[in-house]
């Protein structure tokens, strides 16, 4: 009889607060079927929350990875690394299932490419613009223990603290 592939029961999302969000990731040094499942968990939260990408500290785990599903661009990044960032920026509204029902402007690079290895180990580079090069960036953040709130800056900087302290 054939084996029927289940999709994982997705994981909670950690939200700010947890310490694990502001840790950095260890690297991901073993590519293997432990991986895959990780990797399919992941994809499973992420969809489940209605997000464009997940980090895996959002779900507690300390692997420097991230997946995502934006714009039609669907990746797996293991051990990222921002290698291109444009001058130009643009700051636009942006929200993170770690920091739930919240969204701020944030200046963000508008070309952004990332350098990291797939969930085989291979070399992987993804290079995108808009809402992509946002998602990278965002994602990267993550796994170095940052998240959106800490681009902000100003009054928006104030707004942001004034709100999310009230919740978190």
């Amino acid at each position: 009889m054939a084996k029927t592939p289940r999709t994982p029961v997705p994981a909670p999302i950690r939200q700010l607060g947890d310490p694990v969000l502001r840790t950095k990731a260890d690297p991901v040094t073993v590519f293997d079927a432990s991986l895959a499942q990780t990797v399919e968990l992941m994809f499973a939260s992420m969809y489940e929350a209605r997000g464009v990408g997940l980090a895996a500290n959002q779900i507690g785990l300390s692997h420097s990875l991230f997946v995502m599903d934006c714009d039609g661009v669907v990746a797996v990044v293991a051990n990222p690394r921002l290698t291109e960032l444009s001058e130009e920026t643009v700051t636009a509204p942006e929200g993170c299932l770690s920091v739930a029902g919240h969204s701020f402007p944030t200046a963000r690079a508008v070309r952004a490419t990332v350098v990291g290895q797939d969930e085989t180990g291979a070399p992987i580079e993804i290079t995108g613009e808009d809402e992509v090069a946002r998602c990278l960036q965002h994602e990267t953040d993550h796994l170095n223990g940052k998240v959106y709130l800490d681009r902000l800056s100003g009054e928006v900087r104030k707004r942001a603290r004034a709100e999310v302290e009230t919740v978190h």
